[in-house]
């Protein structure tokens, strides 16, 4: 698949909005973390960024299979990065530094998710289309 590369790059005054209402919700649950670590996770585990990508997505105009496309699509590449929510603190707490820990949770991803996408095509269910 090719990419719009000239599409992708080329921010309207609405993009920026878009960035910068998001960037305040990521900035301000990490705030909250700095308080509460418990509250910053539950508020982190809510699917705020599927939220605000279908919310832009609706007000893009774009039809609602492609809405539900992209839920579904969101549900099937959550299931991979699952583990990592287990392995990344048993790491820590086994003494791993942050960034070695931190980069063998996303090789790890990145192997669960392409095993995700090569068991899914069995069952006829493609997230990476050719």
């Amino acid at each position: 698949m090719k990419l719009p590369w000239s599409q992708l790059l080329s921010f309207t005054a609405l993009d920026v909005v878009k960035i910068l209402i998001t960037a305040l919700i990521i900035v301000l649950v990490n705030k909250i973390q700095l308080v509460n670590d418990r509250l910053s996770a539950l508020l982190i585990a809510l699917p705020f960024t599927s939220l605000i990508a279908m919310i832009w997505m609706h007000q893009e105009k774009q039809t609602t299979t492609r809405i539900a496309n992209h839920a579904e699509g969101t549900f099937w590449f959550v299931l991979p990065t699952l583990p990592m929510f287990i392995v990344f603190p048993w790491l820590l707490r086994q003494g791993w530094s942050f960034w070695p820990a931190l980069l063998t949770n996303c090789a790890m991803t990145i192997a669960l998710f392409w095993l995700t996408v090569i068991v899914l095509r069995k069952f006829g269910i493609d997230l990476m289309p050719k």
